[in-house]
């Protein structure tokens, strides 16, 4: 699946440049046209040669075993010149030059940059704000961890209504840090909120309508709950045994006065 947003500009050496931003797992074609170029060319990762083309015998030569084997079996080269990198990952993000081969003059450079493909948020309840006595209560939004992302609270039922916004960049040495952002609601809120994780390609939403999550889930601590599910099957068997007393207790007392009735 190709999920690429391109940029265009125009370097300091005068030579075309395009931004390109990409998901990881996803394909992207670099294009260029050899129309006008009767030289071959060469791909560059880097300073490191990955792919070359000679226009003369329309030759086309791979050298995936280079930049640490790191593109094996996932580059392709077309006739025109177009470099395609299949299943790409983080690692790939980087530096790519064409190249005339026989004037060595660079003639297009692609910057890439891969982010890693968002998992869905997953909204929970804060037991340690939540209580029977308080109408409040406190619910977090959270997602694992994630380099360049945002993390917002949006209320539905307000057109662009957004709540609070969290903001990480995360370095490759602080990817333990899980991303979470709270939202005081009231139990008796109508309003339907979402929660959006997004980085600057892609985002995904998670809902959140308050009339739909129950007393026992959102305004119960832990404590409470564990007396509810211990209390509620007794108050249950101490009824019915008051129940079958009772009835016993009148069939007894009708049997006395059927009795007492023969005697006399």
């Amino acid at each position: 699946m190709f999920h690429v947003i391109l940029m265009c500009l125009w370097s300091l050496s005068g030579v075309f440049s395009e931004s390109v931003s990409v998901t990881e797992g996803d394909s992207v074609t670099l294009s260029v046209y050899l129309t006008e170029i009767k030289d071959g060319i060469s791909w560059k990762f880097g300073e490191i040669v990955i792919a070359e083309f000679k226009a003369e015998d329309k030759n086309i030569s791979l050298h995936e075993h280079r930049a640490e084997r790191r593109f094996r079996d996932r580059l392709k080269l077309d006739h025109t010149g177009s470099l395609t990198i299949n299943n790409i990952t983080l690692t790939d993000s980087g530096s790519y030059e064409v190249m005339n081969t026989d004037s060595k003059n660079k003639l297009k450079i692609f910057n890439i940059t891969v982010y890693a493909r968002l998992p869905v948020p997953v909204i929970s309840r804060v037991s340690s704000q939540c209580s029977s006595s308080s109408s409040d209560c406190s619910v977090l939004c959270s997602v694992m961890n994630m380099a360049h992302v945002s993390l917002s609270w949006y209320n539905e039922s307000r057109v662009h209504s957004i709540i609070s916004v969290s903001d990480l960049i995360i370095s490759v040495s602080d990817l333990n840090i899980r991303l979470s952002l709270p939202l005081e609601v009231e139990y008796q809120d109508t309003n339907t909120y979402r929660c959006v994780v997004n980085n600057p390609i892609t985002n995904h939403t998670q809902h959140l309508n308050i009339t739909s999550v129950s007393e026992f889930y959102c305004c119960c601590g832990f404590t409470e709950v564990v007396i509810r599910l211990v209390v509620s099957p007794l108050v249950g068997v101490a009824t019915v045994a008051v129940l079958v007393y009772d009835v016993r207790s009148r069939r007894d007392e009708q049997k006395k006065r059927s009795d007492t009735q023969l005697n006399d």
